[in-house]
């Protein structure tokens, strides 16, 4: 028999710790518990349970918040069957996030609207969803907030920010052209995650043509052999996503 003034302490006890899901639970794994002759060590694990699952769940949408991804397109959402020169096994490989523990790069290399972002992003919500630190950039706004921390002398905590993620994704390398001193801000970061953190690329230039992206042959080489060096090239050869509506509609 449970005693009602142990029973309104204890919720009281809850409440004031704020233990939300386990004071709304209470009866619910009373009940349980008394049906079931569970023992008092299973109980606490069922009422903990409801709490920890929450702010579990409070913490994954946190982290994928803080990501800043532009949508929040998975990998089940992607059309693999219109992109047949992707490797749906080798998306799934890389949802493990190996890549991350052992350092590693992607490159989503392919023009406009084939899915480059799309694939990105997903896997970036996979990390962060697994509690990885996380954050999704688009290359000429990476550019812009280094340009301005330089000028105004914090380059150094800018750089710092960004390497302090475990995955870093840079979007639409090559989009917009990159002046030559700012090119040695971006070259300084990518040296600083090199063979330390994990950075996603999407880009829409073969790499022989980066040296018009920076400008300089010898610096776009030393960007490219920190990117390379650890990395999975996925090139994807195929129409736009974008478009496929409207070419569907010629055909018709």
């Amino acid at each position: 028999m449970i005693s009602q003034t142990n029973y309104k302490q204890l919720l009281s006890n809850l409440e004031y710790l704020k233990l939300k899901q386990m004071a709304l639970h209470l009866d619910e794994v009373i009940d349980f518990s008394i049906a079931n002759q569970t023992t008092f060590i299973d109980t606490l694990v069922k009422l903990t349970s409801y709490e920890v699952d929450l702010r579990e769940k409070n913490m994954v949408h946190a982290m994928v918040k803080v990501g800043a991804f532009p949508n929040l397109k998975e990998v089940k959402d992607f059309e693999f069957e219109f992109q047949p020169s992707i490797k749906q096994q080798q998306i799934q490989d890389l949802l493990t996030l190996r890549f991350i523990e052992n350092q590693e790069n992607i490159v989503f290399l392919g023009p406009s609207g084939v899915g480059k972002t799309h694939l990105a992003s997903a896997i970036g919500i996979a990390a962060a969803k697994k509690r990885t630190s996380t954050y999704f950039v688009k290359c000429h706004d990476l550019i812009q907030n280094l340009k301005k921390a330089h000028l105004e002398n914090r380059l150094e905590s800018r750089l710092k920010h960004y390497t302090k993620y475990k995955l870093l994704i840079i979007d639409e390398i090559g989009y917009l052209p990159i002046e030559a001193d700012d090119a040695k801000l971006f070259f300084q970061l990518i040296d600083r995650r090199y063979e330390h953190r994990s950075t996603i690329f999407t880009t829409n230039v073969n790499f022989k043509e980066w040296d018009g992206i920076f400008q300089e042959a010898k610096l776009a080489n030393a960007i490219l052999d920190r990117i390379l060096h650890h990395a999975t090239v996925i090139t994807i050869v195929g129409d736009s996503y974008r478009l496929k509506d409207h070419l569907a509609s010629e055909d018709a």
